[in-house]
């Protein structure tokens, strides 16, 4: 789980690990290591690290639901070529997704608020 949560939150951000690891005060090996499932990473560490990248952690508390395991087992039963090309296949659809949240958010930054005239025409009048 920590290991998606770093790569989404590296992707997001267009981010290497060692970027993300420098923005959050801790050595790339860490990164890396949580990343590739060597080191399970503390609530803190975890914390510091998506804090880094603008995000954060919350916890909700909900019946089990065994949608990570099936997807774990699955994982499992595939050779290290299968799982190198499904990883890259990943990052492809997960930068395709960044890519367009991005251009998205630019097309609206970029537009006007409703109320900026206004304000704007308010701020000469005597």
């Amino acid at each position: 789980m920590a290991s998606n949560l770093l790569r989404l939150a590296r992707q997001q951000r267009s981010w290497s690990q060692r970027q993300l690891a420098d923005a959050a005060g801790v050595p790339v090996s860490t990164v890396a290591r949580i990343e590739s499932g060597a080191r399970q990473p503390s609530l803190v560490t975890i914390s510091r690290l998506l804090a880094a990248a603008d995000l954060e952690l919350r916890f909700r508390v909900e019946a089990y639901d065994d949608h990570d395991d099936v997807l774990d087992a699955r994982r499992a039963a595939l050779t290290s070529e299968q799982q190198a090309q499904h990883d890259r296949a990943f990052e492809g659809t997960s930068q395709v997704l960044t890519t367009g949240r991005q251009a998205a958010t630019a097309s609206r930054d970029r537009r006007p608020g409703p109320g900026a005239a206004g304000r704007r025409g308010a701020a000469r009048s005597p």
